[in-house]
């Protein structure tokens, strides 16, 4: 049986509502005479070695003040105006934000009334969670770590694998999820929902109809998309205040962009590149969870889960898609050791330790059978104690400033 239908086998024979997880060792990706895996073109791998340094050449932070019908929004320093998604359907006004911050927080939306939004992306852990996977109704483990909400109105896919193609359709998810809410159905929680008379007139006011899930879910993106960061002390010294980042941090940025090769994903205003990537993490475990795979069913895909935002990093640990590291010590450290080698690593883990001159001279000489593949090179990032230290003291200095005041109503509509 081929790889595809191995796999279709198993995904599409898993309940609704579980994580594609699969052994490891009933993977497997056919390469070509190339060395590059199927699915990988030569012009991704030179784009992204042409990508440089890309923080560095990015134009200086500015403070933006977003304009709406009845409502003005800061964007904090470093964050991109233009950037910003907001579907033509879901225009944000003050009322509609104040709906979706009630709804957020209120444990009325799952079926138990003992989970909300916030139980998962929670204030206190910069809109994340501390745990490893999140606990939903009857404290029913979920599949991955929850991610943290902060800048999501930067991305228009949302979920580790990108499963939902905006922040109201990821809204919706998690009501029916029996992990998360377990509301049995959307039509059950509109009518609970709508029995609320203040909730029935809030929604009356607001789009002029009765309650009903799309609504529901554009008030909570509306307000979601408020959730933003940015002014931290990195933004302050690109901006020219050099006493904005110590020493150390200083070194860290410069290996950030260098030796460590992180912007090489986690770039942009926003430090994601907001694509999909197999750094190995989890290979060495029982099952695999499939990742983007999922969605796409492309083969690439296998394994791949979305960069995060590394902006309030330092406040939103466990790391990874499964929450494995609880620390930016052990993360940097997986780095450092160039991930979990398996058939669908990402191109940039298995770059070489060549130049971009070295590597353009090995693709015009590719067809030689006396040019070895560029495998053959692969090395560690091998940084040095001093430098994985610094590493993460300048990951620490993404910490900034928009979302610490937003909290839960003091109460909600009866």
């Amino acid at each position: 049986m081929g790889l595809r239908k191995t796999i279709a086998k198993l995904a599409f024979g898993l309940p609704q509502w579980s994580i594609e997880m699969v052994k490891p060792y009933r993977l497997v990706a056919r390469r070509g005479v190339d060395g590059i895996y199927r699915g990988i073109t030569h012009s991704f791998l030179l784009g992204v070695l042409l990508a440089g340094n890309v923080l560095a050449e990015s134009p200086k932070p500015t403070l933006h003040t977003m304009k709406f019908e009845d409502f003005a929004l800061e964007l904090p320093t470093g964050l991109n105006l233009e950037d910003f998604y907001l579907p033509a359907d879901n225009p944000i006004n003050k009322d509609k934000v104040a709906l979706g911050r009630s709804l957020f927080f209120d444990s009325l939306l799952s079926s138990n009334n003992s989970v909300s939004c916030a139980t998962c992306h929670s204030p206190q852990a910069a809109f994340s969670d501390s745990r490893q996977v999140s606990l939903g109704v009857e404290s029913r483990a979920g599949d991955r770590n929850a991610p943290t909400i902060i800048n999501r109105a930067f991305s228009r896919e949302q979920f580790w694998d990108g499963a939902a193609n905006s922040l109201e359709e990821q809204a919706k998810v998690p009501l029916i999820n029996p992990k998360e809410m377990a509301m049995p159905s959307h039509e059950l929680l509109v009518k609970k929902v709508g029995d609320i008379r203040g909730y029935k007139s809030w929604f009356k006011r607001i789009f002029a109809r009765d309650v009903n899930i799309d609504d529901l879910a554009k008030a909570i993106a509306a307000f979601e998309r408020t959730v933003v960061s940015g002014n931290a002390r990195f933004d302050r010294y690109k901006n020219g205040n050099q006493h904005a980042l110590n020493e150390a941090e200083k070194r860290g940025l410069a290996l950030f962009e260098g030796k460590a090769r992180c912007s090489q994903c986690h770039n942009g205003p926003n430090f994601t590149d907001e694509k999909y990537h197999n750094i190995g993490v989890g290979w060495d475990a029982t099952l695999v969870d499939l990742g983007r795979y999922k969605v796409t069913r492309k083969e690439q895909d296998i394994g791949a889960f979305k960069t995060p935002t590394l902006r309030e990093i330092a406040g939103t640990a466990p790391y990874m898609h499964n929450g494995t590291f609880a620390t930016l010590e052990e993360t940097v450290t997986f780095y450092n050791m160039g991930g979990i080698a398996n058939p669908f690593l990402d191109v940039e883990m298995k770059r070489p330790n060549l130049t971009l001159e070295q590597m353009l001279e090995y693709y015009e000489k590719k067809n030689d059978p006396k040019t070895p593949a560029p495998e053959t090179g692969l090395v560690k990032l091998e940084l040095t104690k001093q430098e994985q230290a610094d590493l993460v003291a300048f990951l620490k200095a993404l910490s900034g400033q928009g979302w610490q005041d937003i909290t839960s109503p003091d109460s909600f509509p009866e």
